[in-house]
């Protein structure tokens, strides 16, 4: 892997070279809806939480997201009676994913390429976790040092731009 940060920038530092994993940030108690539930089922569920999105299952496996954006544009938007539309017709899939072993950088990666803030955790293909770009942004001056580099050499996705700007200013 080619790092953003090279190995004399990170002992410039005083950060150790082993790379910091997915597993070390991750939220390990993650919420989940069937994909059969409505639509009003999920946001009851995401309020009762406080959380963004919530990962969908199929038959008990791990097969999309939905968050607060996809009620906005497939519900809200399109006027959907949130107690007759199912969470499998407004959802995200396919739903990308990372095992606890991935480095930070190669999963900040992945969400700019995907253009996505959230990515499930699995481990032999079960879910086992979440990992979000604020979660990854608050964890280490390093990995905003990463993100400010990823910034400045591609264009950021509009929908991590406010993460961007909070953390990296």
């Amino acid at each position: 892997m080619d790092g953003l940060l090279s190995d004399e920038n990170r002992e410039e530092h005083g950060e150790d070279l082993l790379p910091l994993k997915v597993r070390d940030v991750m939220v390990r108690e993650v919420i989940t809806v069937d994909e059969n539930s409505s639509v009003k089922e999920a946001v009851d569920i995401m309020n009762e939480f406080q959380i963004g999105s919530l990962i969908v299952l199929e038959g008990g496996k791990a097969k999309g997201i939905v968050t607060e954006r996809d009620f906005l544009r497939r519900v809200i938007a399109e006027a959907k009676d949130v107690m007759n539309t199912k969470v499998k017709e407004i959802m995200t899939t396919p739903l990308v994913v990372v095992e606890l072993s991935t480095d930070l950088e190669e999963a900040v990666k992945l969400m700019f390429r995907n253009k996505i803030k959230k990515l499930a955790v699995v481990d032999a293909n079960k879910l086992v976790g979440i990992v979000t770009l604020t979660d990854i942004a608050r964890f280490q001056p390093r990995m905003i040092e990463m993100l400010r580099q990823l910034a400045a050499k591609q264009e950021t996705p509009k929908s991590m731009q406010k993460v961007i700007d909070y953390y990296i200013v």
